[in-house]
């Protein structure tokens, strides 16, 4: 098993890293309102010697740690927002926290000090062997909207790096080779005029009649799109009472694709059929554009790169509480069934293997993508839950507040720790991560998604 400075110092630092993912735990925070994690990240960051930035790119929330100096100058992708409505206790059914507040349903907490257990490691064994190079730990905010690492592109962000290592906790250990959809999200809104239903309805103009019409056309623009395109929705405002003609309507609408370029066409004809609901009833539209990101575009040469070394580092031992805690949760799963009929719990409730590199594409969406256009970027995943708990549930929830996923946060700071070190040692290595960027990208520049005239979403007090 691999045993180099970065991973010894990792095991050694855990608790320090395990802290810092409990506080977060306990105080979920929504995209853009990440004021504490901020400032706790900062402060761990500057408790191991990294120079410290708050307000990177111009976000309030983001907070970059950085080390060293010249190249090769190597990124690690930290995220801090929680999702709202995920409140969870550390217990095999669910119940909230607090009813209705936010939660760790995706594992950021895990996430974000996955990333900066890595930096940690890699800072002390580049100080140990006196190897040049800079590493930058990335606080980032606001993944659950999609918009923040889109937000620190569009300001410059990420283009001082040569390479870029990102990691999520999942149900499964392995190497992310498939692609994840990009999307564009907006909302809009329909402005029309206010009658009496029964009274003088020919004297209104419904605004919920418009947002009705435009969800009717958006269903017919689904037989006309490509197979890998999404189209889904949910209104935000509808009316106030039956016998009023509603002067207000909004939906708000993600349109997803395995490309960029689809996601811009199926936009654009969303635009129209939405221009057309209004025009059909007379009422006004606006949009309100939330923002976009791209799709995922890993590079192989790391992944393989990555895997190798995944294949090192020996993985977690779980205790027989563990093994029973993660039984439960698959048992109130509502993948239970299907899960188990699928042979994956046959070695047990926890995935302790590493799966093999095959790609396998997700129509879920990350903002990992935009930085895998502008560097060579992989995103590496460890076992922080149960092999039955859904995405964004209340179980991951559960899983992130222990031990569990405290562990496959370690094992994930290793994975990275090692891979970057290979990169470090041999800068062979970032040359041939940049030749396969350069390849793929076929001369295209990365665009983001995000106009200049959107503004940066600001905490809410």
């Amino acid at each position: 098993m691999l045993n180099t400075t970065a991973i010894r110092t990792i095991e050694q630092e855990k608790d320090t890293i395990i802290e810092l993912a409990s506080k977060m735990w306990h105080t979920p925070e929504t995209a853009y309102n990440e004021v504490n994690a901020c400032r706790w990240t900062k402060e761990v960051l500057e408790h191991y010697g990294f120079e410290v930035e708050v307000g990177y790119a111009g976000l309030p929330t983001c907070v970059v740690g950085k080390w060293g100096s010249g190249h090769p100058v190597i990124g690690l992708l930290g995220e801090l927002d929680a999702l709202p409505g995920l409140s969870q206790k550390v217990q095999t059914t669910k119940e909230p926290v607090v009813v209705g507040a936010p939660g760790q349903g995706c594992g950021h907490n895990l996430l974000n000090t996955a990333c900066l257990a890595a930096a940690v490691g890699i800072k002390a064994e580049l100080e140990e062997r006196k190897i040049p190079g800079t590493i930058i730990f990335y606080g980032c905010p606001a993944e659950e909207v999609l918009t923040g690492k889109v937000f620190m592109a569009r300001n410059g962000g990420f283009r001082e790096l040569d390479a870029c290592f990102a990691w999520h906790g999942g149900n499964q250990n392995m190497v992310t080779t498939g692609i994840h959809t990009g999307l564009n999200s907006a909302i809009f809104h329909f402005k029309g005029r206010t009658a009496h239903a029964g009274g003088d309805p020919y004297n209104g103009r419904s605004a919920l009649d418009a947002a009705e019409l435009m969800s009717v056309g958006a269903n017919y623009l689904r037989e006309h799109v490509t197979s890998d395109v999404r189209i889904h929705y949910v209104y935000k405002e509808a009316g106030t009472a039956p016998n009023i003609v509603p002067d207000r309507a909004s939906v708000w609408y993600y349109v997803r694709a395995m490309s960029r370029e689809a996601i811009e066409d199926t936009y654009d004809r969303l635009v129209k059929v939405a221009k057309g609901a209004a025009m059909m009833t007379e009422t006004e539209m606006e949009i309100e554009f939330l923002g976009g990101c791209y799709n995922t575009q890993p590079n192989l040469y790391m992944a393989n790169l990555a895997y190798e070394q995944f294949q090192q580092i020996e993985p977690p031992h779980y205790t027989e509480e563990e093994l029973a805690f993660a039984d439960g949760l698959n048992k109130n799963s509502p993948l239970y069934e299907n899960t188990l009929k699928s042979g994956v719990l046959k070695d047990g409730p926890i995935h302790n293997t590493i799966k093999d590199l095959t790609p396998v594409n997700n129509y879920g969406s990350t903002d990992v993508g935009d930085v895998q256009y502008i560097v060579p970027c992989v995103q590496v995943r460890t076992a922080c839950w149960n092999l039955a708990a859904p995405g964004h549930s209340w179980q991951i929830a559960a899983c992130s507040g222990m031990s569990i996923g405290h562990k496959g946060m370690i094992y994930g700071g290793k994975v990275m720790a090692a891979a970057a070190m290979e990169m470090f040692k041999n800068p062979e290595h970032v040359a041939k991560a940049k030749e396969e960027f350069d390849r793929v990208m076929n001369g295209r520049a990365y665009k983001c998604p995000i106009p200049m005239d959107v503004p940066v979403p600001q905490p809410q007090k």
